[in-house]
């Protein structure tokens, strides 16, 4: 199962962090509008992110909640109808919530680095470092340190949990 290793962030001020991220990345961002359906699943996450014009991906993941760099396991389906595979996944599973963002996409070597604004949770960023497969993550974890130093992300800022789990505290 592919892995990365990931973090999670609120972000303060948004336009500093995009300058930093601008400095760090190969290529300016996508700008990507993203609608995430979770559903009920016993162990995990199980989420179809529709993507606004006909394609979806249907995303499986683990991670321990923690903050700071950790190790997440997933597996990514391209999806061609998201609305009638939500609809089979609603009525099979039930649906646990749904998160809309807007993403600000950055690239640097392997690392993804994402600026979200979550509708009615504000601004965070992820850092994504993608695990060849069989890699020690603890290379990636000092690649995500160095990124978090780069982009001045404080500790205290970091959050263990995932944007659905946010909306439901709210």
């Amino acid at each position: 199962m592919p892995s990365n290793v990931e973090i999670k962030a609120r972000v303060r001020d948004v336009a500093r962090l995009q300058r930093l991220a601008e400095q760090a990345a190969s290529g300016p961002p996508a700008v990507l509008e993203q609608e995430d359906t979770f559903f009920n699943v016993p162990a995990g996450r199980l989420k179809l992110r529709d993507f606004g014009d006909g394609r979806g991906e249907l995303i499986s993941y683990r991670r321990p909640d923690d903050d700071g760099p950790m190790q997440s396991e997933y597996f990514i389906a391209a999806v061609a109808n998201p609305a009638a595979l939500r609809r089979a996944l609603a009525a099979a599973l039930g649906v646990r919530g749904v998160v809309r963002k807007t993403r600000l996409l950055y690239l640097a070597g392997r690392t993804r680095i994402h600026i979200d604004h979550v509708q009615g949770l504000g601004d965070f960023m992820e850092l994504e470092v993608v695990l060849a497969e069989g890699e020690d993550p603890q290379a990636a974890r000092r690649e995500a340190d160095d990124l978090m130093a780069r982009l001045q992300i404080a500790p205290a800022d970091l959050i263990g949990c995932a944007y659905i789990d946010l909306l439901e505290q709210a």
